[in-house]
């Protein structure tokens, strides 16, 4: 991978995911291009895993995030460093605000959620799932990891409640373990689901 991270664990973290991923979705994405919706993805420091693993056919990514300066570091580093069958554009929005946005397709193929932290609003995180999954197309899927057992499950519990249904529930036994929080380590859990 030609992607050089700031922190020296990104580079395996992302071998880690591209694996995980592949485990999760087995052969899920069929022959045509895809479109993904990467919600919350901050930097996006998974883009080119996700261009990969997602875009054998060509993907078209649009990341969302509300912080602007972290979507201007991914905006700089993609720019330049995905394969020549993926683009990428990065919109500063709230995810509870998917349904008021205008530039963006009205459904995606895939919505993946990276390291949500559920926790800390569960009312805002039901409500971003809630958006996501009404910009799933009906034959997508939802993806998402999560850092916590705990979170994990509530995230599980709320996602299902919506009316997703879930396909494959992982957790990661190589997940790195982060000392920031007891219990907390890098995609320590993975989850596809599908609409019902």
């Amino acid at each position: 991978m030609p992607e050089t991270f700031r922190n020296t664990h990104t580079n395996k973290d992302m071998q880690q995911l591209r694996h995980l991923l592949s485990q999760a979705i087995g052969n899920g994405i069929g022959n045509q291009p895809v479109s993904l919706l990467n919600l919350a993805c901050g930097r996006a420091d998974e883009t080119r895993v996700l261009a990969d693993v997602f875009g054998k056919n060509g993907i078209q990514i649009s990341g969302m995030d509300i912080r602007d300066r972290e979507l201007d570091i991914a905006r700089e580093r993609w720019k330049k460093l995905l394969p020549d069958n993926a683009e990428a554009e990065f919109h500063v929005q709230n995810g509870t605000k998917l349904s008021t946005l205008k530039q963006l397709r009205d459904d995606f193929d895939v919505v993946f959620m990276r390291h949500q932290n559920y926790w800390n609003g569960d009312t805002t995180w039901k409500e971003i799932y809630d958006q996501a999954l009404h910009r799933l197309d009906e034959d997508g899927m939802m993806v998402i990891t999560s850092y916590f057992d705990r979170e994990h499950n509530q995230a599980l519990e709320a996602i299902q409640s919506l009316g997703a249904k879930l396909v494959t529930n992982i957790r990661n036994p190589d997940s790195r373990i982060l000392l920031d929080a007891k219990g907390k380590s890098v995609d320590r859990h993975i989850a596809v689901f599908s609409k019902l």
